[in-house]
């Protein structure tokens, strides 16, 4: 700047011109500002930051490491630019259970645009991250928050190399940091140091060590040659040679750092004799040099010859891996340090006959790293149409850890090129197991297997003897596989003779006759081995199978009879999918978050409509990419939620997906189902008499310690105070759905659960005759116990009499009655005195003797009476008159006595 003239810098010293970096970091560099605070930011809450004052961002010097706490850790640097310009940094981030931002703000505070704000994660090593800054006052903030919810603690977030360009123009060139140098003008950086050498500060080369000494690459000083032990070295087997032998072979553990000369130090032992070769892999056949090809397709070995395929099968396509002589072509092994994150060119499994284990590393915190790519699969075509049958293969594999410390292996899955995700981890030895994993996307796939002897940050190899083994790995379905065995197959006729071909979704394949049947209704088909009728599996109660049999889902519809009467229930309003939050947790350092449940219950022809999503990382997919996003859909998920009145962010923080239900298993009213329980006492005790309906859900996540994957139960309830869709909650004594992490229940009360109304749930209400007019109406029984099903009835009239009328008929009716009754009295009264008197008369007569005449009723016959009435014969009559006469004057039979004379 004094002659007004740019010049180059000096050798050993170096400059970015306009800008800065800072690459050293023993300490933080002046102008960095570092604070710490914690999380919740809820208004009217004054939250101490006194257990958040060492949650601070630590140099480590090539690097700066973040907090890995719930604390909120913020790096801070101020600058001024001259004219617009950039920052670069290199960062390592591999766990997205931090939240790692970098923004900028301007002049009047406006953070940047949010697209560069959310860092991806890493997936190989360092990467660099750059920002355009704008000229003037810019502050840049590294900001990091862990929010881990469970035991492990995250791995932290490094930063090394900032640069920034655009400030002033700078008047000095600097010296090259120790273990770097420049060995010409004008450099904008300064090269590392290769290993066995070292450097001063502004050096222009670096000086080699001495014999007895050594160093790392970048270093600024020699260490002393330590003596060879057992822990130095490791063996293999060698490759095949021509005669097909194989030896056992030592070697040293790379970068050698012990001297074989010092006193007491271990030699390299001897090779081990040459043995024969063991046999291919299944698949593969024996080449001529003692090599392993793979069998052409149509064709499969057991590791020795090949073997066409017979008619009426195809050959079972996939990759087995059991014998370890070398590796094999689709599988690479490398190094990545556990300092600073750097892959090294070193070799960290070996292959060892029978098995594959863990070799020998420069420290014992490195990863030792096997991955093998699989570019596609190649699924039946059944499985291929069916959307909902996820799974595409599996990968089984046998494993054993041997370890003395905290070592920990580690199954990682990535999807086309994506980022590794950890599918499970086992800590500590563990003995001779399988893992099987199943692949549900069609996609090129990478597997990888990492293990780390210890995470405590020593240098040196302690623990050497501490390895993982891997003796077996099965693939099934791969894309360019090979076959170990020939499945059968549908057959179909051609003018090639009969070949195979895929059936059609939904059908099983006869073993004998080769042809394909249509799986029973109500049943699913075993994807993975649609082998006979059995194949077939029967769907559990309350369930159907879709049209093309590969899942059984419940139309939202149930019926349930009991001893009183038939239940019918339709829970259509139910089916849209619905969230509830559990209840506040805090972690160790005060943060705040949620459990929050996604539940889709029925319908959607067996659609699973749940998602949960980790929105932690921006993971920038590409277009057409984004069914491999980190979200899962599934008829319940579950997923960790840190609200955004926490975070200070727009949006809360959604992380840890997991799947509670994959598979429908059954729908009923008992508590218990294929194994499952759904305990009556975890909710309060149903009152209304309406039995609940339980869902029984399965997922296909098997965790070591959920060992036949999770389980839910949802319990539907009727409760007609509770308007569609209802309330849902948890159990009282598992405030987070669960109290062994592996079982899930819920309560989901709602009106549209009870049964659908019929006859039996109203009564009738008949009014009073008004004006000829009566009127029937129909209500519903108290408290109403249905919804849905059957109307109310319409009001019905009838014409009627009134009350009026019916008393008329009545009193008129009476009236005559009673008249009636008098004439008949009177008449009868009359008859019986006229009775009486002649039973009188002939009680009297028959008291006389036979053939005396009765006493005379007068003296004499008065004039004018004709004597003549009282006799009988003296006079002529027809019968008739005779026979009247007789029943009219003698009521009884009468004596006649006749003298001699008459």
């Amino acid at each position: 700047m004094k002659d007004q003239s740019c010049k180059p810098c000096a050798e050993g010293r170096y400059s970015l011109g306009t800008g800065i970096r800072f690459d050293e970091w023993d300490e933080l560099p002046h102008g960095f500002a570092n604070l710490a605070a914690n999380m919740e930011m809820e208004d009217g809450v004054t939250e101490t930051s006194g257990n958040c004052t060492s949650s601070k961002w630590v140099p480590r010097g090539d690097y700066i490491a973040s907090n890995t706490d719930e604390c909120t850790a913020t790096l801070m640097y101020a600058v001024n630019l001259k004219q617009s310009g950039t920052v670069n940094f290199e960062y390592y981030y591999p766990d997205s259970s931090i939240i790692f931002e970098f923004f900028v703000q301007n002049d009047q505070c406006q953070p940047n645009v949010d697209d560069s704000r959310w860092i991806k994660t890493t997936e190989k090593g360092w990467e660099i991250h750059s920002v355009e800054l704008n000229r003037g006052n810019n502050v840049l903030f590294w900001r990091t928050t862990a929010f881990s919810l469970w035991s492990k603690a995250p791995k932290p977030v490094l930063v090394r190399n900032i640069a920034i360009t655009g400030v002033a123009y700078t008047s000095e060139c600097f010296p090259c940091k120790p273990g770097t140098y420049a060995a010409k003008q004008g450099s904008s950086f300064c090269k590392l140091c290769p290993a066995n050498a070292y450097s001063n500060k502004g050096e222009t080369s670096c000086h080699q060590c001495d014999g007895d000494k050594y160093s790392e690459k970048g270093s600024s000083s020699c260490k002393l040659r330590p003596a060879c032990t057992d822990k130095d070295y490791f063996y293999t087997h060698t490759a095949c040679d021509a005669n097909g032998e194989t030896q056992l072979m030592y070697k040293w553990a790379e970068p050698k750092i012990c001297s074989e000369d010092l006193e007491g130090a271990v030699k390299l032992p001897a090779s081990g004799v040459k043995t024969l070769c063991p046999p291919c892999n299944p698949g593969f056949f024996k080449t001529n040099n003692s090599t392993c090809e793979p069998c052409p397709y149509g064709s499969y070995s057991n590791g020795s010859d090949c073997t066409h395929c017979p008619a009426g099968t195809e050959p079972a396509l996939g990759f087995e891996y059991k014998w370890w002589n070398t590796l094999p072509t689709n599988m690479e092994t490398t190094v990545l340090s556990g300092i600073n994150f750097e892959y090294k060119g070193m070799t960290g499994w070996e292959v060892a006959g029978d098995y594959i284990y863990t070799a020998v590393g420069a420290s014992d915190t490195d990863f030792m790293i096997l991955t093998l790519i699989v570019p596609g699969f190649r699924p039946p075509q059944s499985v291929m149409e069916d959307t909902e049958n996820k799974e595409v293969a599996r990968i089984t594999f046998v494993f054993e850890t041997v370890c003395s410390v905290n070592c920990e292996l580690y199954f990682m899955v990535g999807m086309n090129s994506r980022t590794n995700t950890p599918v499970e981890t086992w800590k500590g030895s563990k003995g001779k197991q399988s893992y099987t994993y199943i692949i549900e996307k069609n996609a090129t796939m990478s597997f990888t297997w990492a293990f780390q002897r210890t995470t405590f940050h020593e240098t040196g190899r302690k623990y050497t003897n501490d390895i993982a083994k891997l003796y077996s790995i099965n693939v099934t379905n791969a894309m360019d596989g090979v076959a170990s065995y020939c499945r059968p197959c549908a057959l179909e006729a051609s003018d090639m003779g009969s070949s195979c071909t895929s059936c059609p979704a939904g059908y099983y394949i006869d073993r004998d006759s080769g042809a394909c049947h249509s799986c029973p209704s109500n049943t699913i088909l075993k994807a993975h081995q649609p082998y006979g009728i059995q194949a077939c599996m029967p769907c559990g109660p309350g369930t159907k199978s879709n049209k093309i049999h590969s899942l059984c889902y419940n139309d939202c519809s149930l019926s349930v009879s009991n001893s009183a009467r038939t239940l019918n229930y339709n829970f259509s309003a139910m089916a849209s999918p619905v969230s509830l939050a559990g209840g506040p947790s805090f972690t160790s350092k005060g943060l705040k978050y949620f459990h929050h449940f996604t539940l889709s219950l029925c319908g959607n022809q067996g659609k699973k409509m749940s998602i949960c999503t980790d929105n932690v990382t921006d993971l920038r997919i590409p277009e057409g990419e984004s069914d491999f996003s980190k979200s899962i859909t599934a008829y319940a998920c579950q997923v960790v939620i840190i609200p955004p009145e926490v975070t200070g962010y727009k949006a809360g923080v959604s992380s840890q997906p997991v799947s509670l239900a994959d598979r429908l298993i059954g729908v009923t009213t008992d508590m218990t189902l294929d194994g499952i329980t759904s305990p009556a006492e975890l909710f309060p005790p149903e009152s209304l008499g309406i039995p609940d309906v339980i869902f029984f859900y399965r997922s296909n996540d098997v965790t070591q310690s959920c060992s036949s994957g999770r389980s839910t139960t949802i319990r539907v309830r009727c409760n007609p105070l509770k308007t569609v869709p209802g309330s849902l909650s948890l159990p009282n004594t598992c405030s987070d759905g669960t109290c062994d992490g592996c079982n899930f229940h819920f309560l989901w009360e709602s009106a549209a659960a009870c049964p659908l109304c019929s006859t039996t749930d109203y009564h009738a209400i008949v009014s009073s005759c008004v004006a000829g007019i009566q009127k029937t109406t129909y209500v519903w029984r108290e408290p109403k116990l249905c919804s849905g099903g059957i109307s109310l009835p319409e009001q019905r009239v009838t014409i009627c009499k009134t009350i009026d009328f019916w008393l008329k008929v009545g009193i008129s009716a009476g009236t005559c009655t009673a008249i009636l009754l008098t004439v008949l009295t009177c008449y009868f009264w009359k008859k019986n005195q006229k009775l009486e008197y002649k039973y009188s008369k002939l009680v009297m007569n028959a008291t006389l003797k036979d053939c005396d005449l009765p006493a005379a009723d007068s003296c004499a016959i008065m004039e004018g009476e004709d004597v003549e009435d009282d006799l009988i014969f003296t006079s002529k009559k027809s019968l008739f008159g005779k026979i009247k006469s007789f029943t009219s004057k003698i009521p009884a039979p009468v004596t006649v006595c006749l003298s001699e004379d008459s």
